[in-house]
């Protein structure tokens, strides 16, 4: 191989990992539609906002072609990818078409190329090898978004539910302090941007439904519909009997905050028990085969050096 062609190849990777990060990245960044509402309500704009709003429109306008390849059938917006999105904060009309256009893209890039690359190499290679290979890159380059977006909703939703025990000891002391329910919640939302401003974001639409006169139930039955936690869940049920039988909700919600601490200290010791498991592999397959170099090496060298003389003699 010439050294033109090397320098072709690493400029068309180059090329193409941008590409393919960029619109990955814009397609994964959390995005959150409706700052004018947010600001005609008196809502903040570095919570609520989209800051790149335009360019992922912009984004998805150039790649609807591309994202045509990948779209299900009519009714795909009920299903639970919308579902899934609101689950790792991706709430932007557009985060959709450029998800789609990222799995087409993808599974019709890493086979170009890999086809590319056996072009300029000129390598002599099985048609069946090279349908194999074709097709085991277009499945990783489609299924990789779905591993993306797993993993992003994996990472939002630990953070909600590390900080919705500290979120709600706050709503606690608002309400103790003589404020309402609504209140409270609108004011946990504004001093939660500091610890996570994942859940600041979330308690800020809670705000801006009840402001535009969605019921409380309704309003918190959306966000364990965006967040997709069980914790919320449970809150919402506790929270409608508490309204049905008259009990007292900063009682009940501090019952409810003393259970959530109790599940995210067992979380935690869950992932320290794990530790042992996890260091295991590294510890066999990395530490213990250059450990036992290092020991053995001149031993065995040693050895065979004096089995050598003798076998010699």
């Amino acid at each position: 191989m010439s050294n033109m062609q090397i320098y072709f190849l690493a400029l068309l990777f180059l090329g193409v990992s941008c590409f393919v990060f960029s619109l990955l990245w814009f397609a994964l960044r959390p995005a959150i539609s409706g700052s004018r509402l947010n600001e005609a309500v008196g809502g903040e704009p570095g919570i609520s906002a989209a800051p790149g709003g335009q360019w992922l429109s912009r984004l998805a306008e150039l790649s609807r072609p591309l994202a045509n390849l990948a779209l299900p059938e009519a009714g795909w917006e009920a299903s639970g990818l919308r579902i899934r999105l609101m689950n790792a904060g991706l709430r932007h009309r557009s985060i959709p078409m450029l998800y789609f256009a990222a799995k087409a893209g993808l599974a019709i890039g890493l086979p170009a190329m890999f086809m590319v690359f056996l072009g300029l190499s000129r390598m002599s290679t099985a048609g069946n090898a090279i349908l194999s290979v074709v097709l085991v890159l277009a499945s990783i380059g489609y299924y990789l978004p779905n591993v993306l977006l797993l993993l992003r909703i994996n990472a939002y939703q630990r953070e909600l539910f590390e900080a919705f025990p500290d979120a709600m000891d706050l709503i606690i002391v608002c309400i103790e302090a003589g404020l309402g329910l609504d209140a409270a919640i609108a004011r946990t939302g504004q001093e939660m941007r500091l610890r996570s401003p994942a859940l600041a974001g979330e308690l800020h639409l809670v705000t801006l439904e009840l402001r535009v006169g969605v019921s409380r139930e309704q309003a918190l039955q959306n966000l364990a519909l965006r967040t997709g936690l069980d914790e919320v869940a449970s809150l919402v049920t506790m929270l409608r009997q508490a309204d049905r039988f008259g009990t007292s909700i900063a009682e009940s919600l501090r019952v409810h905050a003393d259970s959530l601490r109790t599940r995210r200290r067992q979380r935690a010791e869950e992932a320290a028990a794990k530790i042992p498991l996890k260091l295991l592999f590294p510890l066999i397959f990395c530490i213990f085969p250059s450990l036992m170099l290092v020991l053995l090496g001149p031993a065995v060298i040693s050895i065979y050096r004096i089995f050598l003389k003798n076998l010699g003699s």
